[in-house]
């Protein structure tokens, strides 16, 4: 047996079906060495076999073996060649719209006919003559009703702020940089999969906001990656944000240099030192990493932290005024909803997904479960956006009622 052993040769790296060497698999076995070629089988598929110090290459073909072209055969069926149209699609619109008016004239006259309108009695001259004015307005009125549907929907303006109030939309800032800001949007679109997955919410599409003119008051959340390159915003643009915070709605900074330095080093990269500008010229109330018994932990996942692209970085919120007083209170909260969060972490990069779902940057390090938090993370980031207080009354009722029992 020891000679044996010592004979064989262990796999090394096997050939996958693209061509590529990989690890060997469990089903792989050692390779006995022969006088003559060895079977390719599947307890030794073809590869190299043999250890770090030397292998040999265990082929599927030799080296007089050659590779013929395949013979089509020669058949008398008649082979057409199928053309096929990927763009022939035609617009049915106005031949449907007309079809439904002419459907409708038809009817009410076929009901005005059955009632005695269309009679040809004198009698009922005024009365058929009134209502075949009246159906001739009705149409002028349908007509020209669609005419000036149209004539709004040509309206940029109208149609950006309809789309916007129609559905919970979340925003991110427009920072220039097109991968920065195509980052973004595949990250609020994955978050977005996700909340309509999870939750009975459905949000919008994500929108691309320009905080200098764009309306801020329609998303409750808005989302801005800190680029240090792009132009420092104007105090005009950050007074549109400071308003906008002082409203209700609350901003997301998320400086993605956790990785590198992140936001508590001595030594402040050069995000952080971008976002320190831009909070320098906003009314920020004071700032502590999400507590444990914060709401935000618990709003619909129970979190302990809020991981991104990146892990290790706390969520900055505004400071409650509850911090020190917790007896018998099972969950902290401010009043209201903090118009401010900060993290390192780079939640869009762990959200972004591309068109089929699947994610497009790796998180940091390389864990699987470290994206679902984050998305889980990004949940209850929008639930707490949306309910505010309501999840921690919800935990509160309890206390309440024995309260209100004695």
């Amino acid at each position: 047996n020891a000679e044996a052993a010592a004979a064989s040769l262990a796999p090394y790296r096997m050939i996958s079906a693209d061509g590529t060497l990989v690890p060997p698999t469990p089903d792989a076995r050692p390779l006995v060495p022969g006088a003559g070629p060895l079977p390719v089988t599947f307890e030794n598929p073809p590869g190299l076999y043999g250890s770090d110090t030397g292998v040999i290459a265990h082929n599927l073909l030799n080296a007089e073996s050659r590779l013929a072209p395949l013979v089509r055969p020669q058949i008398t069926v008649p082979v057409t060649t199928v053309q096929y149209a990927f763009d022939e699609s035609h617009n049915l619109k106005g031949p449907l719209v007309a079809a439904a008016l002419l459907l409708m004239v038809l009817d009410t006259l076929a009901v005005f006919w059955m009632g005695g309108l269309l009679s040809r009695r004198p009698r009922r001259a005024g009365t058929a003559a009134a209502t075949t004015a009246a159906l001739l307005i009705t149409l002028g009125a349908l007509v020209g009703h669609t005419d000036i549907a149209r004539a709004d929907d040509a309206k940029p303006g109208d149609e950006r702020a309809i789309e916007d109030i129609s559905k919970t939309r979340i925003g991110y800032v427009q920072t220039g940089d097109r991968s920065v800001d195509s980052i973004s949007q595949a990250g609020l679109e994955g978050l977005t999969r996700f909340l309509i997955e999870k939750t009975a919410l459905e949000p919008g599409a994500p929108a691309s906001v320009d905080i200098s003119k764009d309306q801020l008051a329609f998303y409750p959340l808005i989302y801005w990656p800190i680029d240090p390159a792009a132009p420092m915003p104007s105090q005009a643009a950050i007074a549109r944000v400071d308003a906008y915070m002082q409203q209700g709605g609350t901003v997301l900074f998320d400086t993605r240099d956790q990785f590198a330095t992140g936001i508590g080093a001595e030594q402040a990269s050069p995000a952080t030192e971008r976002l320190r500008d831009i909070l320098g010229n906003l009314n920020v109330p004071a700032l502590e990493p999400v507590p444990s018994d914060h709401v935000l932990t618990k709003s619909f996942y129970i979190l302990p932290e809020f991981p991104g692209r990146f892990a290790g970085g706390p969520l900055w919120v505004a400071a409650s005024l509850e911090a020190s007083n917790t007896e018998n209170r099972p969950v902290r909260t401010g009043d209201g909803v903090s118009p401010i969060m900060i993290t390192a972490n780079d939640l869009a990069g762990a959200w972004a997904v591309d068109e089929n779902g699947d994610p497009l940057l790796p998180t940091v390090p390389s864990d699987p479960m470290q994206r679902i938090y984050a998305l889980r993370g990004g949940v209850n980031i929008m639930m707490y956006m949306l309910t505010g207080n309501y999840k921690s009354d919800q935990v509160h009722v309890p206390v309440l009622l024995e309260r209100l029992g004695q």
